[in-house]
């Protein structure tokens, strides 16, 4: 459906209106994504995080993880498949198509820093956008 505007203050208007509503609700999407922490067999910390993977972007696409945590990191998909890579640790996982199942991987939290990770499997137009970070505090 085509939307014509008489003047451009309309056409704001809506743009804003729309924004108003949608920055707020992925906010929230994000906040309401699980996590949890506990302690492995040898006493190092484990948090736990729900990252979905829908075109083109990550819920959440910002992981806060303390050094020295081992991070486990349950992937799933809302749509086709994907993929997961963390080019600085090499990681590069398959993420299943949405009703396939999901995926975990670990990401040993070692040293501060910023980690990067995006989509390595062709997923359509916005597939470079794809991206997200790993902060480790």
């Amino acid at each position: 459906m085509l939307f014509r505007f008489k003047t451009k203050s309309q056409e704001l208007a809506l743009v804003l209106t729309v924004c108003w509503v949608l920055v707020p609700f992925s906010l929230s999407q994000e906040e309401q994504t699980s996590k949890s922490s506990e302690k492995d067999e040898k006493g190092r910390k484990v948090q736990r995080v729900n990252v979905v993977a829908e075109r083109f972007n990550f819920t959440p696409s910002q992981i806060k993880v303390k050094q020295g945590t081992l991070l486990e990191i349950t992937l799933t998909s809302d749509d086709t498949f994907h993929g997961f890579r963390v080019p600085s640790m090499q990681i590069n996982q398959v993420i299943p198509a949405r009703g396939r199942g999901s995926v975990k991987v670990v990401f040993d939290a070692k040293e501060k820093g910023t980690y990067s990770f995006e989509c390595s499997r062709p997923c359509g137009a916005g597939h470079t956008m794809m991206r997200g970070v790993i902060v480790v505090e």
